[in-house]
């Protein structure tokens, strides 16, 4: 029986374009997971969308005169684009702002209420007295009163990672005009994660040896200090959902607490979209469904303890798998800053580099245990040593010395020597050893070993020189041709999660037919008053598995090019001072 797994992948505000540091945090590794999981033959529902509540949309309509609304009109469809052309393949990406998600979010608050898991009370919160309106937490900046870090936010501190209520910040300032707001209180709903905190606990505990170091240690810490306390889900702001109870018209769910449950929303909206409405079901509610959470490391809190307090509160329903998340990348020893112009914006990026060199970088630095650092020296070396010089150039050399030499089909090898059967055993061995691996998230380490096969190949390629071969002994020859064949099909498979672009062409020049995954598309979904724009992506004419090449002599192949390109050493200081001048 293949298994069900949901990949739930973070939820982006939509107020800017995406920049590479996303998409090493959350949305590459997803995707590789889930490419890799469809090979298997497994059942892979991948959800996501824009975030148009967050308060860095309002932060960013108010500074520049407009309303929420058109901030997220511009930057959701370019989300949509990015992914796109970057390969990330959602079944669907969806937005916040659509009826069925303040249905759902509507209706987890009522239950949560239902169930004696909200309560109300009245909190101190901040106002700015010059504008005359009480401040959404990331309207206000201060220092963290845990570790003293200076531009703490007001509801979370990016360097201890704790989070935070806006009054506990020491010095707070105002975001947009520096004053110091004051406190006053005002009612509102509360999550009581207090309530929630034993259970919670003994949940996690079931998590050791699963889940990575650093997100075990910051939960486990987070729940066994037992100061959990009830967290505000309801906030003095005009945009976002309303709060369905009288008395509370001038109020709406905060972000935080509508965000998380996008998951579940979209889920629901997929399953409507495919004219199978009650088949979410099977993805929320049957037990052996395995759900995995990708995010950054800002976002641990909110994916391992307040939203599986929610979802325990709720009842019914399926708490987190794996929550794989991944540090920060820096670039060039900065760390990532969309204000202050430090930034690689992917659709920028993409309009002079190929989607698969992005991906390839970013797997093999991706942050998963620490922080690290992108350098446009390491992309150029890493671009020409192993995807130009290694693995492209061992799949170029043998397809074109073999629709050269052997009437452009799999030449017909006769009988394998020691030397072949051991290569074809080392690389066959490698669906077990990469795919162990990426079961268990560990995709730097994935994409190293099926690299290193690939330099295993290219040893045995210069070893035969069948260029020599050809010349005296053509049946050997058609022997070494025919097993590196037979290992680049196999290495294409095992890069495909990785490299899907260069691995489709590669399928083609192969000779084969059809798609390795499926296809994207941009839809228009209609509600009763509503439209919005999702991606989605079909995967049901994938031509693939997860398993050797079962390539045969005789197969006609197709005049191949190369897969990548080589990149000029020159582009390094170009593109350092591109990033330096903001262009």
């Amino acid at each position: 029986m293949p298994d069900k797994i949901l990949v739930c992948v973070a939820w982006p505000y939509a107020n800017g374009d995406l920049h590479i540091g996303h998409i090493a945090g959350a949305y590459l590794p997803a995707d590789v997971f889930a490419r890799y999981q469809r090979l298997k033959g497994n059942e892979v529902l991948v959800v996501s969308g824009s975030d148009t509540h967050g308060t860095p949309i309002t932060v960013r309509a108010d500074q520049e005169g407009v309303t929420p609304r058109d901030i997220v009109d511009r930057f959701h469809p370019r989300f949509l684009e990015t992914m796109q052309q970057l390969g990330i393949s959602f079944d669907l990406f969806t937005e916040t702002d659509t009826e069925n998600h303040w249905a759902v979010t509507q209706d987890m608050f009522l239950r949560l209420l239902h169930n004696g898991y909200l309560y109300r009370d009245r909190m101190k919160a901040l106002y700015c007295e010059k504008e005359q309106r009480f401040l959404p937490d990331r309207y206000v900046e201060g220092t963290c009163p845990h570790c003293g870090y200076t531009d703490a936010r007001g509801d979370q501190c990016d360097n201890c990672g704790r989070t935070l209520d806006a009054v506990d910040l020491i010095e707070p300032r105002c975001k947009f005009d520096g004053t110091r707001p004051v406190a006053r209180e005002t009612e509102h709903f509360f999550l009581d994660l207090a309530k929630l905190n034993l259970p919670l606990l003994e949940w996690v505990k079931q998590k050791e040896g699963l889940w990575r170091p650093n997100v075990l240690n910051f939960t486990f810490n987070m729940l066994a200090s037992g100061e959990l306390r009830g967290r505000p889900i309801t906030r003095d702001i005009a945009w976002g959902i309303p709060v369905p109870v009288a008395g509370f018209e001038d109020k709406r769910i905060y972000v935080w607490f509508d965000a998380v449950i996008g998951y579940f929303a979209a889920t629901i909206e997929w399953a409507q979209i495919t004219g199978r409405p009650e088949v979410w079901h099977d993805w929320w509610q049957n037990p052996a469904a395995r759900h995995y959470y990708f995010i950054g490391k800002d976002n641990i809190p909110f994916h391992t303890v307040i939203w599986p307090a929610m979802l325990y509160g709720y009842g019914g329903l399926n708490l987190p798998y794996d929550v794989p998340a991944n540090e920060y990348l820096n670039v060039e020893g900065r760390q990532l800053s969309k204000s202050r112009r430090w930034v690689i914006e992917v659709l920028d990026f993409l309009t002079r580099y190929d989607p698969d060199s992005l991906r390839y970088i970013l797997t093999a630095n991706m942050p998963e245990a620490k922080d690290l650092n992108f350098t446009w020296d390491e992309f150029v070396r890493r671009n020409n040593d192993e995807l130009v010089a290694t693995w492209g150039n061992l799949a170029n050399r043998v397809l074109t010395f073999a629709f050269r030499n052997f009437a452009g089909r799999v030449p017909e090898p006769g009988p394998l020597q020691e030397a072949d059967e051991a290569l074809l055993k080392k690389v066959d061995g490698g669906f077990a050893v990469v795919g162990d691996l990426l079961d268990g998230c560990h995709f730097k380490a994935a994409v190293t070993e099926a690299m290193g096969l690939a330099q295993e190949a290219n040893r045995y390629l210069n070893d035969r020189a069948p260029w020599q071969q050809i010349k005296s002994d053509r049946a050997a020859a058609a022997r070494t041709i025919y097993v590196c064949l037979r290992v680049i099909d196999s290495l294409k498979t095992l890069f495909t999660p990785f490299l899907p672009f260069s691995c489709q062409r590669l399928h083609e020049y192969l000779g084969y037919q059809g798609n390795l995954f499926g296809q994207f598309r941009v839809e228009q979904i209609r509600e009763k008053q509503k439209t919005h724009l999702a991606l989605r992506f079909d995967p049901a004419d994938s031509m693939n598995t997860w398993r050797p090449s079962s390539l045969a002599p005789g197969q006609a192949l197709r005049q191949p090019a190369p897969l990548f390109k080589k990149l000029d050493d020159s582009i390094v200081a170009e593109e350092v001072q591109r990033m330096t001048s903001g262009r």
